[in-house]
């Protein structure tokens, strides 16, 4: 599984992994290993189990990772993960694309506290990673490939974020930090309870002049800034010992500015471009065990709600909006012995001015986990789905693990089989049989793309804390959709398999007590149904981590490390490789009180991720935090 981190390997990311392959020598304390192979997920199956017993593939990253990396955007801090790239189209808030193990964005599923945060209102329904600070989140855990059976998710795999929790007593943090771009950055943590209420309320508040968006504007050269304000708030009751009753609440408001877009009135182009981002998110949750049974009671919604200006006037909006109730539950039988089961009723619609859409689709899963000794473990599991607009479809999930002890650790063989589909946007309707579609686009009839995906893999995790893994992956897209880049006459539809497959490389190396080493490498060949790479993914990806601890672990010395190398333009043309290197230090200047920096791009690397979109130079930032 990817990336556990132990408490002594701080940083993260990666570079070539052989060489730390001969390497089983660690000194941390032998309860480190313990403490991974205990790890507890919830991604895989809707329910805690522990990671060592996960046939899938899950990476996790903790809120001390997040600290120690130091980035703004939550994307950057996921693709230093394996199998997970990232494209930026001119800074920070400007529109990225989060693909994992080569598949588009939309393609995978991403939940924050359990509320499905996609946009509805896009020409697909996907996440907007750009809105997504890195501030107030506790964890993240990405299951990668078509394994999301429990949620109904396609062939890209599900993210899962989780904010600050709730503890007891009363405490929080504040921080502030400033650098390039006239960049600022203030935000706050406060929670408590007690054994029957608890709360957290986080908040962010993100400024940044940015820099030029694109290389084509050379009239104005303006800079193209971004703002964001988010909130979060959390809530929970212990209403009896076995019931818990839980309100979720988050709010985010971005104004970015971009280039290349057109005035209402002469159509005449201008890089005078804006857009407004308003997402209100809620979910509320009832909890309660009975014996043998658990059962979960929830609603969610999102709704969306964007406008778009050209050279200070409005050009157009569009609201979208997700509702979702959903019914899980679990029967254990014994310790070896679990079914998991739940519904999922889920509404989408989209506004944008010219048409109001809807869409119901209803899901029901079942999933059996059963444990043979210590050593085996395995799931199989089938989600049937009904879609208003494309009938039924029935998806399928199976996985096991064989743990086999070794040279004074574990190995764990693994592997995973998964299918699912998604079913074509509203908008992507809407598109063909609309005013701007005309043929080959406006003949087309758009069916539903079904994905299918496997992977096989193995693990070591020693005694000192060494953790070695190797995962070989083949999932494929059957009908993919795709927008007419030649002619731009709408979305068409390919015939035949769109494939990604690879390998997925990860090490860990507690060096010392005090200096930990993290790599993971990513090779990545896709393929469309006709032959040709798919544009924007990296055929090789790597970073290396090291976090060095001094001055009786009051100072943090840490450096992370990125390669991307292979990736293509949608023309076959080649995109820039490149590597970029970050440096952190955090100084603990008394108890609760810390002050930070960081150099982004230290080595000031000339690239773009997207032909003709400028990526930022080497920027320092410094901030201090305050905890109580």
């Amino acid at each position: 599984m990817s990336i556990f981190l132990s408490r002594c390997a701080s940083a993260r990311p990666a570079f070539l992994i052989r060489t730390l392959m001969t390497l089983a020598v660690g000194a941390c304390p032998a309860a480190l290993a313990a403490a991974q192979l205990e790890e507890v997920v919830v991604t895989s199956s809707r329910i805690p189990m522990a990671l060592r017993e996960v046939g899938t593939s899950i990476s996790v990253v903790t809120q001390e990772e997040i600290g120690q990396l130091g980035f703004t955007s939550l994307y950057d801090v996921l693709r230093t993960q394996p199998g997970v790239s990232v494209t930026n189209t001119g800074g920070t808030g400007s529109a990225a694309a989060l693909r994992i193990r080569g598949e588009e964005g939309y393609r995978t599923l991403v939940l924050l506290d359990g509320i499905d945060i996609s946009d509805t209102s896009g020409p697909q329904v996907s996440p907007r990673f750009e809105h997504l600070l890195s501030s107030g989140i506790q964890r993240v855990e990405i299951l990668r490939g078509p394994q999301g059976l429990m949620y109904g998710a396609d062939a890209g795999g599900v993210v899962s974020i989780t904010t600050i929790s709730p503890t007891q007593g009363l405490g929080g943090e504040v921080s502030a930090e400033g650098g390039r771009y006239d960049s600022r950055q203030v935000a706050a943590n406060l929670g408590g309870g007690s054994e029957v209420v608890d709360f957290n309320l986080s908040g962010t508040d993100y400024r940044t002049d940015g820099f030029n968006a694109r290389t084509t504007d050379t009239r104005l050269g303006d800079k193209d800034g971004y703002d964001n304000s988010t909130l979060n708030a959390r809530l929970g009751f212990n209403a009896t010992e076995a019931l818990r009753l839980s309100l979720v609440g988050r709010t985010v408001d971005g104004e970015n500015h971009f280039d290349d877009c057109y005035t209402t009135d002469t159509g005449e182009p201008t890089d005078r471009c804006s857009d407004d981002y308003e997402q209100q998110a809620w979910r509320m949750a009832a909890d309660y065990s009975a014996g043998r049974f658990t059962h979960q009671l929830s609603h969610n919604s999102s709704d969306t709600d964007r406008s778009f200006y050209s050279a200070g006037q409005f050009s157009f909006g569009t609201k979208g909006q997700l509702e979702r109730s959903s019914y899980l539950g679990s029967f254990g039988y014994s310790d070896g012995l679990r079914l998991v089961y739940g519904v999922d009723l889920e509404r989408q619609s989209i506004d944008d001015g010219a048409s109001d859409e809807t869409r119901d689709q209803n899901g029901y899963y079942l999933e059996y986990q059963g444990g043979f000794g210590d050593r085996v473990f395995v799931t199989a599991g089938t989600r049937y789905d009904d879609n208003d607009d494309f009938g039924t479809h029935s998806s399928y999930r199976v996985s096991g693990a064989y743990l086999i002890p070794l040279n004074d650790g574990e190995l764990k063989l693994k592997s995973a089989y998964g299918t699912g589909f998604r079913a074509p946007s509203l908008y992507e309707i809407s598109y063909n049989s609309g005013s701007f579609a005309y043929p080959p686009a406006s003949n087309t009839t758009l069916k539903e793309e079904q994905s299918e995906g496997y992977d096989l893999g193995l693990s070591w995790l020693a005694s000192s804390g060494v953790y070695l893994e190797a995962v070989y992956f083949d999932q494929k897209v059957e009908d993919e959709i795709y927008f007419d880049q030649a002619d731009y006459s709408g979305y068409l539809q390919r015939s035949g398999d769109t494939d990604s497959s690879g390998v997925e490389l990860v090490a860990q190396w507690p060096v010392t007590q005090n200096l930990s080493l993290n790599t993971n490498y990513t090779f990545n060949d896709t393929k469309t149904s006709t032959g040709s790479r798919r544009p924007y993914r990296p055929e090789h990806l790597a970073n290396l981590g090291l976090n060095w601890q001094l001055l009786n672990d009051d100072l943090a010395l840490g450096a992370a490390w990125r390669s991307s190398r292979g990736a293509q333009d949608i023309d076959g043309s080649q995109l820039d490789d490149y590597q970029v290197l970050e440096l952190t230090a955090n100084y603990q200047l008394a108890p609760g009180l810390q002050v930070y920096g960081r150099l982004e791009n230290a080595l000031d690397e000339d690239y773009q991720e997207v032909p003709t979109y400028n990526t930022s130079s080497a920027a320092a930032y410094a901030g201090m935090r305050y905890a109580f």
